[in-house]
């Protein structure tokens, strides 16, 4: 993973080694999100695509755009819509994750490989950000990684 500057620095940032390989690390993060995070409206599999993700009971969601996708080593998504609904909140949080971006780095390793991820525009700063990093802890530590290592994830069901 390439240096990251001081700004870079706040962003969410987490990292994970899985016994997956990198095609089924990349498959998970395209068009196998559902598997450990939430159903999407659609699958994502080329650039451009754009998933809507909506958790139930169906008020909150975030819109990605697949921006950068390289086989098995990178994939980056832009957050093209956002309706954070979280009762207590202001009105801001509902879309501070307009164009934020999850950017995913696949390395193989002698084990399988291990996914570095960046959300970056998810800041300390924002209204949403202990939510989120909660949240991406979850789904992205827990979730991901069981489903890499198990075939079984824990994605949010209503």
């Amino acid at each position: 993973m390439s240096t990251l500057s001081q700004s870079d620095c706040q962003n969410y940032q987490r990292s994970i080694q899985v016994t997956a390989n990198t095609d089924q690390a990349y498959a998970a993060l395209t068009h196998g999100i559902e598997h450990w995070w939430t159903v999407p409206d659609k699958p994502i599999h080329q650039v451009g695509d754009q998933a809507k993700f909506t958790f139930p009971p169906g008020l909150s969601y975030w819109t990605f755009e697949a921006t950068e996708l390289v086989t098995s080593s990178k994939v980056e998504l832009t957050c093209v819509g956002a309706l954070h609904i979280h009762q207590g909140q202001p009105k801001a949080i509902e879309t501070e994750w307009l164009d934020t971006k999850a950017v995913f780095i696949i390395e193989p390793n002698t084990h399988g490989c291990t996914i570095h991820f960046t959300h970056i525009g998810l800041q300390p700063s924002l209204l949403c950000y202990d939510i989120c990093r909660e949240g991406w802890d979850f789904f992205f530590l827990d979730s991901l990684q069981t489903y890499l290592d198990t075939g079984t994830g824990k994605p949010h069901r209503a």
